[in-house]
């Protein structure tokens, strides 16, 4: 009874959040329309005198979570001529991911305020218009971001150095302002799964901005000087030098303080790893008893001091990096965040965590707690991760057909085991392809799997889908956004994202297609789907090599794992089934013991989701 009342309590919640984001998002819309100029006419769709607040999703560059239902996370308005300063009344729309601006005749400054106004922005883009003022140092208050996108614009003033501080940046550029200056090392040193730092195009066309890695050098203060100093004649000329080689001390003195400063802050990462007060000699709690038993101060030697140049790795959870041992192996040290267990019970999750095996997981080899850090250790994978095979390396090194049916049976198999078979049952709730790692052979391994809390029959679980707990909103469930409860079906969807991405070559949520689509992969795939062309959405590169109808038979399982309606969903195991079946003409290892066989009566679901037109 307690549980139900709680049940109706937390639903009861959740309707009036809903309702409220519904009004916000509209009050919010309407001010964004009434502040700028619309010349062409774009905008007219947004009125107040719509009979539902759920219209606010089909208007002009609108996109809502799902089911056509607020709140909005995207809005997109690229070229479509807008003028005026920077839109007004965002603030409203707080759960906004994503905000496309660009190609437009926007002027004036960027505000302040607009992190505190949307503190759940991940994309931001504000290319190509006439934006003026210098870049706000407040936007490293969006801890979320992954895009910062501001070039073609009017911008003047130095680059801050704190945005080069948020772990989750991937693309930045500002190229072609009017910026000046140093770029900060923060910009150039950080380091990449894939690469080092940003290169010379996030910062070209700017022409008094200066330092790596752009080739030309910043003016030093004798250089500035000089010429003024060439017409001082007579007495002057030694008052003049004095003055030089005074001033030249002290900008010795304030660049060598300035050089310790960002030094230090680009050593915060690492930094920590000295102020641990617990001696070296601690011995890390190993699952399987090493031949030699390892210390933390194996673990600082391999890792370099945990160096910042040793991180492969950043997100939710923590920070990886990358430990090579005097015997040759390698092994990825975790140093995990936002955990708040205390150490007994961080120790019974670990010890927990520790017993689970299985041939698609990357196996957790030990951990250690030293104060209030919590390391863990995994087995190294050496080729990284799905998403950067598919979206960072394509390119260079593109996965054939056969090797992307063999991480999708083997990915499935490993979250059917959680979701079945493990004891307590797991629920991964932050399913992507940057959680799928590849070993050597190419073996898909699931990570960070029970960092989030192990599956309890009364987890709310409430935190939002847009606050970056869930990666990509293109992978989370829409029933999620009405619900806040992270559930077996939701893991499903959120593979099935997977599954579309591996058969189109497709981002989540930056679909790479006609000019004019909005949305996300999701709603791209429908959209085919539902004007009869589902088999356009294949990657063209992989059609015509013999595989088509096996391609074609893996997106129609991902469309039916990506339901709308969770209950219609497909569970794990028949999921794990159906890809089988799809790739029985290869000789792919199949030890599956570990999965019992799937009832009658899923092998019937199975052939009828098969057969979906």
């Amino acid at each position: 009874m307690a549980v139900l009342l709680i049940e109706l309590c937390l639903g009861l919640m959740v309707m009036l959040q809903i309702v409220s984001a519904q009004r916000d998002d509209l009050s919010c819309l309407l001010a964004f329309k009434a502040s700028v100029g619309d010349p062409e006419g774009h905008l007219l769709t947004w009125t107040n005198t719509t009979s539902s607040p759920r219209s606010i999703c089909t208007w002009y560059g609108v996109t809502c979570y799902g089911n056509n239902a607020p709140p909005v996370y995207f809005i997109k308005l690229s070229g479509s001529r807008l003028n005026g300063s920077f839109p007004q009344g965002l603030k409203g729309c707080n759960a906004l991911t994503r905000l496309d601006l660009s190609d437009n005749s926007f002027t004036g400054p960027i505000p302040s305020k607009l992190c505190s106004d949307l503190p759940n922005l991940v994309d931001l883009d504000l290319s190509r218009n006439n934006i003026q003022g210098s870049i706000p140092p407040n936007l490293a208050e969006c801890k979320f971001m992954n895009d910062i996108l501001l070039n073609n614009n009017q911008l003047s003033g130095p680059i801050p150095e704190q945005i080069g501080y948020l772990n989750r940046l991937q693309r930045f550029d500002v190229s072609s302002n009017r910026l000046e200056g140093l770029i900060p090392s923060t910009f150039v040193d950080r380091q990449f799964e894939n690469r080092s730092g940003f290169d010379a195009s996030s910062f070209q066309n700017n022409t008094s901005l200066c330092g790596r890695p752009l080739k030309n050098k910043c003016a030093k203060v004798g250089e500035r000087k000089g010429a003024g100093a060439g017409v001082i004649v007579g007495g002057a000329v030694g008052s003049a030098i004095a003055v030089l080689v005074v001033g030249a001390i002290i900008f010795c003195y304030i660049v060598r303080r300035t050089n310790r400063k960002s030094a230090t802050m680009l050593r915060d990462e690492s930094r920590w790893a000295s102020r641990i007060k617990a001696p070296k000699t601690v011995i890390i709690s190993m699952f399987e008893k090493p031949l030699v038993k390892i210390r933390l101060s194996d673990l600082m030697d391999a890792t370099n001091g945990f160096s910042k140049d040793n991180i492969v790795s950043s997100g939710r959870s923590g920070v990886v990096y990358r430990g090579d041992f005097p015997d040759g192996s390698v092994m990825a040290i975790k140093r995990l965040q936002g955990s708040v267990h205390t150490d007994r019970q961080f120790r019974d999750e670990m010890d927990t965590l520790g017993d689970l095996h299985h041939r698609n997981l990357v196996p957790l080899l030990g951990y250690c707690v030293v104060g209030q850090e919590r390391l863990l250790v995994y087995k190294h994978m050496s080729n990284g991760s799905l998403k950067y095979r598919l979206h960072d390396a394509f390119e260079k090194e593109p996965l054939d057909w056969k090797t992307r049916l063999k991480i999708a049976i083997g990915a499935s198999r490993g979250f059917a085991w959680l979701h079945h078979s493990c004891n307590p049952r797991i629920i991964h709730r932050n399913i992507s392809s940057n959680c799928i790692l590849l070993d050597e052979e190419f073996e898909p391994r699931i990570t960070d799997f029970g960092l989030a809390r192990l599956m309890n029959p009364v987890d709310t679980h409430i935190s939002t889908a847009v606050n970056g707990d869930f990666g990509d909103v293109g992978y989370v469930a829409p029933e999620y956004v009405r619900t806040l409860v992270a559930t077996m079906r939701g893991d499903v969807y959120s593979f099935g994202v997977v599954l579309l991405e591996l058969v189109t070559t497709q981002k989540p949520v930056d679909v790479v297609v006609d000019r004019d689509f909005k949305g996300t992969l999701v709603e791209w795939v429908g959209m085919l789907a539902s004007s009869g062309c589902i088999a356009n959405a294949l990657d063209s590169s992989l059609r015509g090599r013999g595989a088509d109808d096996e391609m074609l038979q893996v997106l129609k399982i991902a469309w039916s794992c990506v339901n709308a309606t969770a209950r219609e969903r497909p569970s794990m195991y028949e999921v794990t089934g159906l890809l089988r079946a799809v790739g029985q003409r290869y000789s792919f290892s199949d030890d599956y013991d570990e999965c019992p066989e799937l009832l009658e009566t899923e092998r019937r679901e199975n052939k009828l989701i098969v057969s979906v037109t």
